[in-house]
């Protein structure tokens, strides 16, 4: 299939001018959050695991800058002159080694901020049925990602771009079940916290303590990261140019939407009902909020205790309580 719209050599520019654009911004929200999972906070008492995914987060993110930087420079620089067609054929070429590794990195991003979500899905609503489509999803992503990397690796130089049908279905598939595990799992999630709040907004004497403003930044982060996904569904199925533009934004901006949504918590630190920063813990701090609510709207009810004291001539009994 001929492919259309910008061409190769000049998006590759722009695509890494936007990566690193968006690159940019994630390393900013890294350090916030961070920050965010420290402060005033011993070390025993950081949430290891935010943690490690945040910094995984960020080595994927940096190396595939990186190889970005270098298949560029490989594009436009070493090989000008020398590959056969020229830059818009090497960009073409699914079977060099930097688009292969960029391919790599791409999936493991996406299998590994789809999986926190449905982590986190599960932890807030403690049941595995909820997850089971979410789930079914990420394996079937994870499969077709593993089929569109291996029919890469496999390529010859001469096997066309990658809308080919060989290459082409297994991306599709990869597109579709992202897209359908994100939504399906955020959706889960914020419906839970939603309802979790209403529950409870009847009892809070003020709305200092609310959770709506979590509800929307995770509906904010599934929205950025789903229409740029879908943008990218959209021009691949078109075989448009610019879905290499989309797919490497997407890479930086699954990091932002993980780092917005520990930044946002971390901003209700000063709430004294809602002290932890893990999003994976808002579970724990809903059920903490709705016990502190029905002990507040108690009434405080004042015990007395009445003293007897029995005396006779020859023993004197001992206070009775």
């Amino acid at each position: 299939m001929a492919s259309r719209g910008i061409p190769l050599n000049n998006a590759a520019i722009l695509q890494t001018v936007m990566e690193a654009i968006l690159y940019g911004f994630s390393v900013l929200m890294f350090i916030g959050t961070m920050w965010a999972l420290s402060y005033r906070r011993r070390m025993n008492k950081i949430h290891r695991p935010n943690v490690v995914v945040a910094c995984m987060l960020l080595i994927l993110s940096t190396v595939h800058m990186i190889v970005d930087f270098i298949r560029v420079e490989q594009g436009l620089v070493t090989y000008r002159n020398t590959f056969p067609g020229g830059p818009a054929a090497f960009f073409a070429d699914v079977a060099q080694i930097t688009f292969v590794v960029k391919n790599i990195i791409y999936n493991l991003q996406t299998m590994l901020g789809d999986g926190i979500v449905i982590y986190r899905c599960y932890v807030v609503w403690q049941s595995v049925w909820v997850i089971i489509v979410p789930s079914l999803l990420w394996f079937g992503m994870a499969v077709s990602g593993f089929g569109a990397v291996y029919s890469l690796s496999r390529a010859t130089s001469d096997a066309g771009d990658i809308f080919v049908k060989s290459t082409g279905s297994w991306i599709t598939t990869f597109y579709a079940m992202t897209l359908g595990s994100n939504l399906s799992a955020s959706g889960f999630l914020a419906y839970r916290i939603w309802r979790m709040e209403c529950d409870v907004s009847a009892l809070r004497a003020t709305k200092s303590s609310s959770m709506m403003p979590i509800v929307r930044v995770l509906a904010d982060s599934a929205i950025l990261y789903s229409v740029t996904l879908l943008s990218a569904l959209v021009c691949f199925v078109e075989a448009n140019n610019g879905q290499y533009v989309v797919v490497d934004m997407i890479v930086p901006i699954i990091s932002i939407t993980f780092y917005m949504i520990i930044i946002r918590i971390a901003m209700r630190k000063t709430t004294p009902s809602h002290s932890s920063l893990s999003t994976i813990r808002i579970a724990n701090e809903m059920a903490r909020e709705t016990q502190q609510r029905y002990n507040v709207k108690r009434t405080p009810v004042e015990v007395h205790i009445t003293q007897i004291t029995h005396q006779d001539d020859n023993d004197t009994c001992k206070p009775a309580y």
